[in-house]
């Protein structure tokens, strides 16, 4: 079976090439979707295939209701993509996003017997860890509102239309659910190497959350640590995307030991 890009709704902005290598994942944060890694494939080698996953609720999609509790979607993504999985792949996802693609590893080294060569999780803590949620899914909307602001993450002008509010407050609730509902539980670290990504000046992820994350490795483990803040995946994505490269040849040209490597840019 052969998957194309007419073919699936989740898959947007790609660019498969039939030559690659290896196919890198891509996963959104709360309230974003594949539009976020729009300019990724041209600042990758041919030799990568950027796949930003479009998930239900946003975009093209925006007629689907977006999942509220995350094995329902994991499994979900992981039944489209698998078509995909025909060669190396590597999965990244940033703050929910690393929450999807981690449970999307679990998922597919329990169910199908395969891994990633390589899982990147940027702006969120490690699983295991119990952190409270900056924004509460269920907040009146007045109070809501003023938390996202806080974030950062939605542009002023959204936030003063009332129009786009209506269409981006449901997804940001449905999002933020979908963490919160999250329930961890224990398993073996995932056969693949690690890189957790960070930004220097989140004050919601810090360096510990990140560091945390090495117990779900077997191979590598990494920190990297870049300008900015919560969303340094937007305001530093040009060095985000070298680093992204740099790991990536790194496993290409010769994989990576099971070394403990840190970083700071």
């Amino acid at each position: 079976m052969s998957c194309t890009l007419g073919t699936t709704p989740w898959l947007a902005y790609s660019r498969i090439n039939p030559a690659a290598r290896l196919r890198l994942f891509c996963f959104p944060y709360a309230g974003g979707g594949a539009l976020i890694y729009r300019g990724w494939p041209s600042l990758f080698p041919t030799t990568i295939d950027i796949c930003p996953v479009q998930l239900p609720g946003r975009a093209t999609r925006l007629s689907e209701p977006a999942f509220t509790r995350l094995a329902p979607a994991v499994s979900a993504i992981a039944e489209a993509i698998m078509p995909l999985l025909d060669r190396p792949f590597a999965l990244f996802g940033h703050s929910m996003g690393a929450l999807i693609s981690f449970e999307l590893a679990r998922w597919l080294r329990r169910e199908r017997g395969i891994s990633p060569v390589h899982l990147m999780v940027s702006g969120r803590h490690a699983p295991q860890l119990e952190k409270e949620e900056l924004v509460p899914y269920d907040l009146p909307e007045p109070a809501f509102l003023e938390k996202v602001r806080y974030l950062n993450g939605t542009p002023t002008d959204v936030l003063k239309q009332p129009e786009l509010l209506q269409l981006v407050v449901p997804l940001l609730r449905a999002d933020f659910e979908l963490c919160q509902s999250y329930d961890y539980s224990a398993e073996a670290p995932l056969d693949c190497s690690l890189t957790a990504f960070g930004g220097l000046q989140d004050c919601e992820v810090k360096r510990p959350d990140l560091d945390a994350w090495r117990e779900h490795a077997s191979g590598a483990f990494t920190v990297r640590m870049l300008p900015g803040d919560h969303f340094f995946l937007n305001t530093s994505q040009h060095l985000l995307n070298r680093v992204i490269v740099q790991e990536l040849n790194q496993y290409l040209c010769a994989p990576p030991s099971g070394s403990v490597r840190a970083a700071l840019y």
